[in-house]
C-alpha cells in the first residue's frame, strides 16, 4: 500500500480492515486454540491425529483458526493457509507427539510463519 498523509484516506482504509475483521468474527466459524508454551518456544502445536484417528486441523470445518498466546495475543489465519503450513511440515518430517499424555500427533509451526 502506498503511503498517504490524508486522514480521510487512512480512516477509510482502517474502516475496511474493521469491516473485514467484524465479518470474520460475526459470520465465519473460528476454531480457537490456546498454546501455553508458544511464548517461550516461539512455536504452536497443531494437532492432526489423536488416539488412532484424524483430528484437529485434519477434521476441522472452521473457516479460520485463532491461536491465543499468553492470554493477550491472538493470531487469526484462514484454515486453508494453516493446512498448507501443516502439510509443509509433514512433508519435511517435522511430526511430534503432544497433547494429553502424548496421545496426539502434530507439527510445530513458528509463530513467525503464521503471520507471514
Amino acid at each position: 500500500m502506498e503511503f498517504n498523509r490524508d486522514f480521510k484516506y487512512d480512516l477509510k482504509v482502517g474502516q475496511m480492515a474493521e469491516s473485514w475483521l467484524a465479518d470474520i468474527l460475526m459470520s465465519k466459524t473460528i476454531e480457537i486454540k490456546r498454546d501455553f508454551k508458544a511464548s517461550r518456544t516461539g512455536r504452536v502445536f497443531v494437532e492432526f491425529f489423536s488416539r488412532g484417528k484424524p483430528s484437529g486441523i485434519d477434521t476441522t470445518e472452521a473457516n479460520f483458526w485463532a491461536f491465543i498466546i499468553d492470554g493477550e495475543t491472538v493470531v487469526i489465519l484462514p484454515t486453508a493457509r494453516l493446512k498448507e503450513l501443516v502439510q509443509e511440515a509433514k512433508d519435511e518430517g517435522k511430526i511430534w507427539k503432544g497433547g494429553d499424555s502424548n496421545t496426539s500427533q502434530g507439527v510445530l509451526i513458528d509463530l513467525e510463519r503464521l503471520v507471514k
